[in-house]
């Protein structure tokens, strides 16, 4: 069932979002508590995936700076696209419930790594923008294997 859940469905459920992720970007307090409700739910992942949504928080990160403008290098499609991927990754009804042994997360997996590998470019940028500001290191874990288009 987990094959099911490919780059190509990701997408499909990214791109079916993207209304909806218009309407949270042009609300920063939307954009609050969606990225709220996201951290919540990485604490809540058990130890054994947390490191297939690493990039997540960076992604959360710099959605938050784009909405502050503490950081604008970035194309308008890219922040929309990463909300809604975020939109998924939060809401409660699932394709495969988070609770399911396994295969429960396959479905939220595949969504952010797709959401990862058409914005990689920008979250590259971001991370390095990021570095020089702060100062310190910031890992960006590649992902392999993913067959999309970046977003322009």
């Amino acid at each position: 069932m987990a094959d099911r859940f490919n780059a190509e469905w990701a997408k499909g459920v990214i791109d079916e979002n993207v209304q909806k992720a218009q309407a949270f970007v042009d609300n920063p307090e939307q954009i609050n508590d969606l990225l709220a409700q996201l951290q919540e739910k990485l604490q809540g992942l058990p130890d054994t995936v947390t490191t297939a949504f690493n990039n997540v928080p960076l992604m959360a990160e710099m959605v938050k700076c784009y909405v502050t403008r503490e950081y604008t290098e970035v194309s308008p499609k890219v922040i929309v696209s990463l909300v809604a991927a975020f939109i998924y990754l939060v809401k409660k009804n699932d394709i495969i419930p988070d609770n399911v042994p396994i295969v429960g997360l396959a479905d939220d997996l595949a969504v952010a790594t797709v959401a990862m590998a058409i914005n990689e470019p920008e979250l590259a940028a971001f991370a390095a923008w990021k570095e020089q500001r702060d100062g310190e290191p910031v890992e960006l874990v590649a992902v392999d294997h993913v067959d999309v288009e970046p977003i322009e």
